[in-house]
């Protein structure tokens, strides 16, 4: 596959009011295959209305966006799930796991609707369980897992049907620092075998373990130049 995992060209949101919000204005950015890119900036800059439009859980009321090669303007709801199913991985600050379902069965949920054959979902989990560390919690309930082994698993979902995407929102915000390096040892390890990845997050910290970050400030994107990481 050629060409980059994301292209966005003056692409905006807004909301309808009264009074209309300007959540996101016009804005582009390309982020290559295999990249590693922060996004910061403060709250309510508009982290999350770009999250959204990159993981194809909203629209643009403007401009255009291709993720690996495909304009998404065109497709229909349904082929837009497809393909947020099977190119992108979502991480966020709160785990959504299952209370009563095991590390192994919250990772099989996630293939529940691609198309993946019941008879192998439960040795993909397992092997994503496996990726993160996690061999040795297939069967224990989130309740019995720290903070850290949850975001593990969290992880382990997105990564289970093997998206050319990763999106992580605010993924160490419920962490502690140590566990939080953890976490984002795990991240660095995903990006050294290939997988395109980017961080949303209000923290230089985390931030600064990208190879690249993009400011976002009262809805407008914009290069930080000079930081190689």
């Amino acid at each position: 596959m050629t060409g980059p995992a994301i292209a966005l060209r003056d692409v905006s949101r807004t909301y309808p009011g009264p009074p209309p919000v300007s959540a996101l204005r016009a804005s582009s950015l390309v982020v290559g295959r295999g990249e590693y890119v922060a996004v910061v900036g403060p709250s309510g800059s508009g982290k999350s209305t770009l999250l959204h439009l990159l993981g194809l859980l909203d629209r643009p009321s403007g401009g255009t966006y291709h993720l690996d090669g495909v304009d998404v303007a065109g497709l229909s709801e349904n082929e837009r799930a497809a393909l947020r199913g099977r190119a992108i991985g979502f991480v966020f600050q709160a785990f959504h796991l299952l209370p009563h379902r095991t590390a192994t069965e919250n990772v099989e949920l996630a293939m529940l609707y691609n198309g993946t054959p019941r008879a192998g979902r439960r040795a993909r989990a397992r092997q994503a369980l496996d990726r993160v560390g996690l061999s040795h919690r297939l069967t224990a309930l989130p309740t019995t897992l720290s903070g850290g082994e949850k975001q593990r698993v969290a992880v382990a979902r997105a990564l289970v049907n093997e998206p050319t995407l990763l999106l992580c929102d605010e993924p160490t915000g419920n962490l502690d620092t140590v566990t939080a390096g953890t976490v984002l040892d795990l991240v660095d390890g995903l990006h050294r075998d290939g997988l395109t990845i980017m961080v949303i997050t209000h923290d230089d910290s985390v931030a600064t373990r990208a190879g690249r970050k993009v400011m976002i400030r009262d809805g407008m994107l914009a290069e930080i130049a000079g930081d190689d990481g």
